[in-house]
């Protein structure tokens, strides 16, 4: 059984009905709008933050209703951000096919992924729970405020592992850490309770990153093209530490610049890439993976639900020894 399969086995039956309502909720009339919604229905990525909704629910009791519509929430506020971002990057790809900006155009991206958001608060309303609308609101505020920080981050000479962290925790973590906390929140649970899932969620978030951007150095074949972090002008954490641990430093500092400007060549990037591996950056952001992996395995509640409680293990164990 794939491990993605056994990390869902405890909530399978509420993931098929969470898919069902999904695509009867993006549904539309209009053409242009649907075939956008088809297209992102080919590909629906791993569905790791509905799973860990669920889950967090499951360790203080059931998926619910207001479960199911937290997960719907938080999933289509997390495919309206990757539709936009790809307009923002200039991204032709998602998820090994053309992103809707490259197979439609940019204004209808923009535009389907406005739809989609204003599906995401409509199922979070739905709840009437005021402090699920808030969470899920403040939420979308710090996915745009990432994407803001990352693209001021460009015109920076701040090579701060900090600053890197920041943008992180904002553009990914912060998803992660929502779902779990409103998972426990949803299902009944406590403040307290929700705290602790949440903490577990940004942990496992950041993992996420960290080893998307081990993929980035062609260290697993994964759909994603080598160096494209670098080719959009994103330095991450491999060659911010290097970058800040190195002797020879100086000589990579100025094509480091070059790359948030885009102006660094192919040839440029690869040596910047040689470089991080050769001074430890690669080794460096996998131990810190691994770090807050261990970290995350100690937040899970130990009188849950054996069930509950392997599969959380297990998907903190897969957001960073994941080959997809």
């Amino acid at each position: 059984m794939e491990v993605l399969e056994q990390i869902k086995a405890p909530v399978s039956a509420e993931m098929e009905q969470f898919n069902e309502v999904f695509r009867q909720t993006l549904c539309s009339d209009n053409v242009m709008l649907q075939k956008a919604v088809e297209h992102l229905m080919k590909a629906p990525g791993k569905q790791v933050r509905p799973m860990l909704v669920m889950l967090a629910a499951r360790t203080v009791g059931k998926v619910n209703d207001q479960v199911i519509r937290v997960a719907l929430a938080l999933e289509m506020l997390h495919t309206a951000s990757l539709v936009h971002d790809d307009v923002v990057d200039e991204s032709d790809r998602r998820r090994g096919l053309p992103s809707i900006s490259a197979l439609l155009s940019n204004q209808v991206a923009v535009l389907a992924g406005d739809f989609i958001l204003s599906k995401a608060l409509e199922c979070a309303a739905q709840t009437n729970d005021l402090r699920i609308v808030q969470h899920i609101s403040r939420l979308g505020q710090t996915l745009a405020e990432g994407e803001l920080l990352q693209l001021e981050s460009q015109d920076s000479v701040e090579l701060s592992e900090s600053a890197y962290f920041d943008i992180i925790s904002r553009k990914t973590a912060s998803l992660f850490s929502v779902s779990a906390r409103l998972g426990v929140l949803a299902a009944g649970g406590s403040e307290a309770e929700a705290e602790r899932m949440a903490q577990f969620g940004k942990l496992i978030g950041i993992c996420f990153q960290l080893r998307d951007d081990v993929f980035d150095y062609g260290t697993a074949e994964v759909g994603k093209p080598v160096c494209s972090d670098m080719r959009e002008g994103k330095l991450t954490l491999p060659v911010i530490y290097a970058l800040n641990h190195s002797d020879e430093a100086s000589s990579f500092r100025e094509t480091a610049l070059k790359v948030r400007r885009g102006e660094a060549t192919q040839e440029e990037i690869r040596q910047l890439m040689d470089f991080a591996v050769q001074e430890g950056g690669l080794d460096y952001a996998v131990w810190h993976m691994k770090d807050m992996q261990g970290m995350a395995d100690g937040l899970i509640p130990e009188d849950i639900d054996g069930q509950i409680g392997d599969a959380l293990h297990l998907l903190a164990s897969f957001v960073a020894d994941r080959t997809l």
